[in-house]
């Protein structure tokens, strides 16, 4: 017998795989040799001008002057060394720079603040996190020592202590948190009285509360327009005496006053995540209630988030943003200041809920008959019916759509700029042009910030299929 031999090299390694999938046919083929030709164009262009980069100069000129000396008078190369000098201004805009723990201290709460909403339980790789994240409160605390009151501090520490305790099981019992963190960091980034913060959040408790005691003698509808007529009453008329009384208890000393900080000196990173953020965490229950209602068998509700829904798909972000920032004044009171940021804010939250309607309205359309008629049969109304059984099958089918939706948000808040808002891609640059140290620098700062809005907008993509990954039950 003749002993058995391996198979032939074509057939096995890498070779096989470049014959199946680069090389397969004459098509494939030719369409790899364009792509490596088209590869090899852009490396010849790109590659020396990053191997040429310069990182210590103080203006574009020292740039030009040290890739010439040293690599010839043609020679081209990146000038990073802007991004060393004016690396503060893309994270911080033109907040004030002694004040920059207090946008840190935020950013590093929010990771605290959204636990609860994206995970379930805690992991090995969570609570590294977690660690990392005290850590560097820690290092917060004793790096500005002297700016950071010793009020806050001890609210820190109350909160941290409380925070171990309560979720050193499941992150959700840290919910009560995700609740006060966006009061929490209003307070932290404008600064101002604490009470005012105090008075916005009581507002919701008072819509809470409102809801409670009209709801079971009124029914659901009374409720809910309860629940959002109370706080607005507050916040317009008992909101600024609440604060401005205990404000003159309290004085403007530590630890219940901070120094203010105007809305125009908000940009780059900062203003992207408080847009971002804020738009994200409100257009979703919003954009659950429009396709509800677009769902709805009362005809009135239904026309409402139909008009609502395709008027904000049909006009463009932009549009919003002018509407928001030149004729929404029009409509309010003389004298009224309504801040632009809080501004873009509603515009921007309408703009992305209106499509989170559509996406989850999809999910609910791809659910079958039987999943409402079994509702039915176990006897439940019709919140307990979404609540329980049509809503979470519904979002774990929506769930790619309503992260692109996110993912789409987050970019859009480039486009503040257009309302004089600096944002980090266009409005902070220029700003950084203006400088005569900086003037015809082009490519770095694009690069810069683009690389940062890739690695944010990645991280929610991967988190998205983990989720995915998670809740794929159906063939357990």
């Amino acid at each position: 017998m003749l002993a058995p031999e391996g198979p032939p090299a074509t057939q096995i390694g890498a070779v096989k795989w470049l014959r199946e999938n680069l090389f397969s046919g004459p098509l494939n083929t030719l369409l790899t040799l364009a792509g490596l030709t088209t590869i090899a164009y852009l490396l010849n262009l790109a590659l020396p001008w990053f191997l040429h980069s310069v990182w210590n100069a103080k203006t574009f000129s020292e740039c030009r002057e040290i890739v010439a000396n040293t690599w010839g008078p043609d020679a081209h190369g990146a000038c990073w060394a802007m991004i060393r000098e004016r690396w503060n201004q893309f994270l911080f805009g033109f907040y004030p720079n002694d004040l920059y723990w207090r946008p840190v201290l935020t950013f590093l709460l929010l990771f605290v603040a959204i636990v609860p909403v994206l995970f379930r339980e805690w992991t090995p790789r969570l609570m590294v996190a977690g660690g990392v994240v005290g850590a560097l409160i820690l290092w917060l605390s004793v790096a500005y020592g002297d700016a950071i009151p010793a009020g806050i501090l001890v609210v820190i520490l109350v909160v941290a202590g409380l925070l171990g305790r309560s979720g050193r099981k499941y992150p959700a019992t840290l919910s009560w948190f995700t609740l006060i963190f966006p009061v929490l960091a209003l307070w932290l980034l404008w600064g101002g009285s604490i009470w005012m913060s105090v008075a916005i959040l009581l507002g919701f408790v008072l819509g809470g509360l409102a809801f409670r005691l009209v709801s079971p003698a009124g029914g659901l509808v009374f409720g809910a327009t309860a629940a959002v007529l109370v706080p607005i009453l507050w916040w317009y008329y008992g909101s600024e005496p609440f604060a401005l009384a205990l404000d003159r208890i309290t004085g403007h000393g530590k630890p219940f006053w901070l120094r203010e900080v105007r809305s125009d000196d908000f940009g780059g990173f900062v203003l992207a995540f408080v847009i971002g953020v804020s738009g994200i965490a409100a257009s979703l229950p919003l954009g659950i209630i429009l396709a509800l209602g677009r769902k709805s068998d009362m005809l009135l509700v239904k026309w409402i988030c139909v008009g609502f829904i395709e008027f904000i798909r049909g006009v463009p972000l932009i549009t919003l943003l002018f509407t928001a920032s030149l004729l929404l004044n029009y409509f309010l009171p003389p004298g009224t200041n309504f801040n632009i940021i809080l501004r873009v804010i509603i515009m921007v939250t309408f703009f992305s809920a209106a499509y989170i309607a559509e996406v989850i309205r999809g999910g609910l359309a791809a659910l079958p008959r039987g999943q409402y008629e079994a509702a039915d049969a176990l006897g439940l109304d019709y919140w307990k019916a979404q609540r329980l059984i049509i809503m979470p099958q519904a979002l774990k089918i929506s769930i790619p759509g309503i992260v692109s939706s996110f993912i789409g948000l987050f970019k859009d808040t480039t486009l503040v700029v257009f309302v004089a808002l600096l944002d980090p891609l266009k409005g902070i640059t220029d700003a950084v042009r203006a400088s005569l140290d900086w003037k015809g620098i082009y490519w770095e700062p694009y690069i810069f910030v683009g690389c940062i809005f890739f690695v944010i907008c990645f991280s929610m993509s991967r988190y998205s299929m983990h989720l995915e990954r998670l809740l794929k039950r159906e063939h357990r």
